[in-house]
């Protein structure tokens, strides 16, 4: 039971990094599942020479690395072409250097627990990360429609996309006004809040606007754990608020390698 309280709280940030590693909610979420069942089965796994939160992202790696979870299903929900072009895609950055990237940025490891999780050395993770930062900056440029009705927030998001290199499509504080953009502006991703200005809901605008074109969503919030229960269709990529920069970026690079 004690263990159960040590990791519990860790779970759905692990849910919302392991969704951004693998592209896909179903895929990130079976692999949280077999972290969970080896635990079950054997709490030993887990150890005590680190925190839990350390100990727990470690298991997750050491799984990862065992290709372990059945992948199966994550393909069959994908045609073909896609499947083709996501893998050449994560080709062209290899899983070392983006789990280094989205550990330290994403999820706030320090370099040390980076290590420990990686099972590398400091200098090693140092090295992963310096050349997955080179590598994403060179990502194709698209347009970028974000949704946030905050202006300082809204400000600072069309600074980090044209810092990217990108260009911001349009700015919408209110669902209609979402949907009008994208159905105008056919954006290439979208950075969306929950709630927007008027009461209306940035996931409800999301929703309509995925009926009617696919594009790569980052969506924005205060309250994370909301949106990373595992028990109904969420989010794969999730940056929680207050933000750094530095996680923006990371999950927009993410989110565009498996377009």
């Amino acid at each position: 039971m004690a263990l159960a309280h040590a990791i519990a709280e860790h779970l759905p940030y692990l849910r919302r990094y392991a969704r951004a590693l693998c592209g896909t909610q179903k895929s990130g979420d079976a692999y949280v599942r077999a972290c969970l069942e080896t635990i079950v089965a054997d709490p030993s796994v887990v150890g005590s020479d680190t925190t839990p939160r350390v100990a727990l992202y470690r298991l997750f790696h050491q799984l990862w690395g065992s290709a372990n979870v059945d992948q199966r299903s994550v393909a069959s929900s994908r045609p073909q072409v896609a499947v083709a072009g996501v893998e050449k895609k994560l080709g062209e950055l290899t899983p070392a250097r983006r789990q280094a990237l989205l550990l330290t940025a994403m999820e706030g490891f320090n370099v040390g627990d980076t290590a420990r999780i990686l099972e590398v050395g400091e200098e090693e993770v140092k090295q992963m990360v310096a050349q997955a930062v080179r590598e994403i900056s060179d990502q194709p440029s698209t347009k970028v429609l974000i949704i946030e009705d905050e202006p300082i927030i809204s400000l600072d998001l069309q600074s980090i996309v044209r810092e990217m290199g990108h260009t911001v499509a349009a700015i919408a504080t209110t669902r209609d006004e979402a949907v009008r953009a994208a159905r105008k502006t056919e954006p290439g991703l979208v950075l969306a809040d929950i709630k927007l200005a008027d009461g209306s809901s940035g996931i409800d605008a999301v929703r309509q606007i995925l009926s009617e074109v696919q594009v790569p969503i980052v969506f924005i919030t205060a309250y994370p754990e909301r949106l990373l229960t595992g028990e109904r269709p969420e989010p794969t990529f999730l940056v929680t608020k207050p933000f750094v920069p530095e996680t923006v970026r990371v999950a927009v690079s993410q989110a565009l390698l498996f377009t």
